[in-house]
């Protein structure tokens, strides 16, 4: 598309959305629902689920089909969980010893800006938030899985036809997808969503429309000295090797104490961790980055892809991750940074304290914001981490990929899509969920006056401090 077209492709798109929302029922919660649903079956369908899983891995040469079957489905049905248990539309929350009533209304034309790791998941589950708030959306895909993004928008678009609401309520992109195309749209809008690059993120911010993004993965876990050693490297490595470490929950680093530090080693060898020795460090290190950026070449690879292009042996083949042993964390230490693979850097740890202080300069090497994790048998040790360190989310004992955007196991709502707060530039700091697609009208009457006196309000102040200087 040249970028003289632009505005009006932009501009047609946005009509058509605004067309599609003003003939979709949506102060109906039962036929927003409907729609939605509609959305998780156009992917949660078994024969559908796998066709996009293998489209993705076609399409972009990251991951594997299995875990984006398991991606597909998994998010899917628990997104479309938490969505059908709440109200959106009409009063969706009554207070009477407040005076208030609140009504839940659309935010209008929503942008979903979706990455190349996700192109088949993260525009449905965005779709399926944006839709049960009653809104239309417009989906950006990365160019690299434009074709997947593309069939999945079609499977959703003919769902929605099947169950009567309009289809223009979900669009995409015309190819070829451009920054400056994805940039119009974004200045189009009247809420933009933004996973992927963080330059995505910072160019929706200022892009003048209202924007959601989210932080960027560096994911380090505490292997605590009263861990069940089995039981963590067994949830270490189902997620770190789900879909060849493209989530941006993967753990990226360990950070194991001293006191049972080979012991979990050991453990993690167990599970198909191969130990790499100072000579296989290498070999991966340089592999990995080329040039300073990660090599296309390996990233989300397959380990005995990976083991072949850095010229290991066939243990290393064999392997399911590998085990690099590492002491540098810093801007200049690429292995404390996230790799988009299956290396897992493992740092040694004195005790707890000197734990949690390396799990906080890693996220300031990047991550901070997003999340830690931490295999333990000392809940006070979790409590301090969540005290002290700039996170929304610290996962217990939990495979991280699984668990931190949300599981059937925990609280957390499923999304794909998980807020970092300010720390890392974010609006939000929780999992991207449905509130962040409604507008809340608040419907306020009177009530008994609720006036405290001075004393109550400043009489502790007094006392402590007095009246005057």
């Amino acid at each position: 598309m040249e970028i003289k077209n632009t505005s009006s492709a932009i501009s047609e798109l946005v009509a058509r959305g605004r067309q599609a929302m003003a003939a979709f029922e949506n102060e109906d919660q039962e036929k927003i629902d409907d729609a939605v649903t509609a959305l998780a079956w156009s992917i949660y369908e078994p024969g559908r689920a796998k066709e996009l899983a293998e489209h993705a891995v076609a399409d972009t040469g990251l991951g594997n089909v299995t875990s984006k079957i398991t991606k597909n489905t998994r998010k899917t049905f628990g997104t479309l969980r938490d969505l059908l248990r709440v109200k959106t539309t009409g009063i969706i929350e009554e207070i009477p010893e407040k005076g208030l009533v609140k009504y839940g209304k659309p935010v209008g034309i929503v942008a979903a800006i979706c990455p190349s790791t996700n192109p088949a998941a993260t525009p449905v589950n965005k779709a399926m938030m944006a839709l049960k708030g009653g809104n239309a959306v417009i989906v950006a895909p990365s160019p690299a899985g434009y074709s997947t993004t593309l069939r999945t928008v079609e499977h959703m678009r003919a769902e929605l036809g099947r169950c009567g609401a309009p289809r223009d309520l979900v669009q995409i992109l015309p190819s070829p997808v451009s920054k400056e195309l994805t940039q119009a749209l974004m200045e189009a809008v009247d809420l933009v969503v933004v996973t992927g690059s963080q330059n995505n993120v910072r160019r929706a911010y200022s892009s003048g429309s209202v924007a959601i993004g989210v932080g960027a993965g560096n994911v380090p876990v505490i292997i605590d000295k009263s861990a069940d050693l089995d039981d963590a490297a067994a949830k270490i490595c189902a997620s770190k090797i789900f879909d060849n470490s493209t989530s941006c929950s993967s753990e990226n680093s360990l950070v194991v104490v001293d006191d049972i530090y080979e012991d979990a080693i050991a453990a993690l060898q167990r599970v198909g961790g191969y130990r790499a020795n100072k000579q296989e460090k290498a070999k991966l290190v340089d592999t990995l980055w080329v040039d300073g950026h990660l090599n296309r070449h390996v990233i989300a690879k397959d380990a005995d892809v990976f083991a072949t292009v850095a010229g290991l042996g066939e243990d290393a083949k064999a392997a399911r991750f590998f085990i690099v042993e590492h002491d540098g964390i810093g801007a200049d230490e690429p292995l404390a940074d996230e790799k988009l693979s299956l290396v897992l850097t493992v740092y040694r740890a004195r005790d707890f304290d000197d734990a949690k202080d390396k799990v906080r300069r890693i996220l300031e090497v990047n991550g901070i914001g997003h999340s830690c994790g931490i295999h333990t048998g000392d809940m006070a040790h979790a409590a301090e981490l969540a005290q002290d360190l700039k996170v929304v989310r610290v996962m217990v004992n939990q495979a991280h990929t699984f668990g931190n955007g949300g599981s059937f196991d925990n609280g957390l709502n499923f999304t794909l899509s998980m807020g970092c707060g300010t720390w890392a530039g974010n609006s939000i700091s929780e999992n991207l969920n449905y509130r962040n697609f409604i507008n809340i009208t608040h419907l306020v009457t009177t009530i008994a006056e609720d006036k405290p006196s001075e004393e109550d309000l400043f009489g502790a102040y007094w006392k402590k401090f007095g009246k005057t200087d």
